[in-house]
């Protein structure tokens, strides 16, 4: 089953989002351009952040440029929907709480998130103001015949265009942590509800961030960015004006 996915459905369904760091090729690159190693945590437990699930947009939305950041970019990510309540949930059962996958765009103000991490607490503000998601949410029977036998991994290419030419490419596949992981990770000692989203964190190489090294070019008002993934679609978005203060 395919759903349509608008903005209006995610802000009366969506219950919490949840953001993980999953992908080790992003993790790496973005460890690199701050100068050190992966911290050896990450490989003892799969780690998110809360982002604002009050701030959704649906594909085709106009997402309005923060006025509070001059470096605006996209992140290329894969995210499922929970479909009934669970707590303690092993990873190799999450299966059976996911109602379906869509595509995620973690926008990001660069320039803010480099300044709020340099105080070990965040990311906020530089991730607060905007997510957006679709163009459908696809029910695993979709996806069958891709699956890897991880829980929540398939083989399905993930690209992302910036007004047209191709600037990011991966494949879900490439998850270090698998949905199933993140799954049994959120929900230990929590409770989790139909409609809450967890999202996979930035394929290796789908982001600006990696790609220029954290220096940009970011993207600027005008910029058509489509993510795309093998039998989920195509989320296009519009980077509309900078807000005004």
């Amino acid at each position: 089953m395919r759903e349509p996915v608008t903005a209006d459905r995610l802000r009366t369904r969506m219950v919490s989002l949840r953001d993980f760091y999953a992908f080790e090729q992003h993790v790496k690159t973005a460890n690199a351009n701050r100068g050190r190693d992966v911290p050896k945590e990450w490989y003892e437990m799969p780690v998110f952040y809360f982002s604002n699930h009050t701030a959704l947009y649906g594909p085709d939305d106009t997402i309005s440029y923060p006025s509070y950041s001059d470096a605006l970019d996209y992140e290329l990510e894969v995210a499922c929907v929970i479909a009934k309540p669970g707590q303690d949930i092993p990873a190799e059962k999450a299966e059976e709480y996911i109602f379906g996958y869509m595509i995620f765009n973690d926008w990001s103000a660069r320039d803010v998130q480099r300044r709020e991490m340099a105080v070990g607490l965040g990311p906020a503000k530089g991730k607060d103001f905007a997510n957006s998601f679709g163009p459908y949410l696809v029910t695993p029977d979709e996806l069958a015949d891709r699956h890897t036998g991880r829980p929540g991994v398939y083989d399905l290419e993930m690209v992302a265009r910036v007004n047209g030419e191709e600037r990011s490419r991966g494949n879900w596949k490439d998850l270090y942590w698998s949905f199933g992981d993140m799954i049994a990770r959120a929900s230990q000692d929590v409770a989790l509800l139909p409609g809450e989203v967890i999202g996979s964190g930035t394929v290796g190489t789908g982001c600006l961030l990696e790609l220029t090294k954290g220096q940009g070019p970011w993207l600027q008002p005008g910029d058509v960015v489509e993510l795309e993934i093998e039998r989920l679609g195509v989320l296009r978005n519009i980077v509309g004006e900078k807000r005004r203060t």
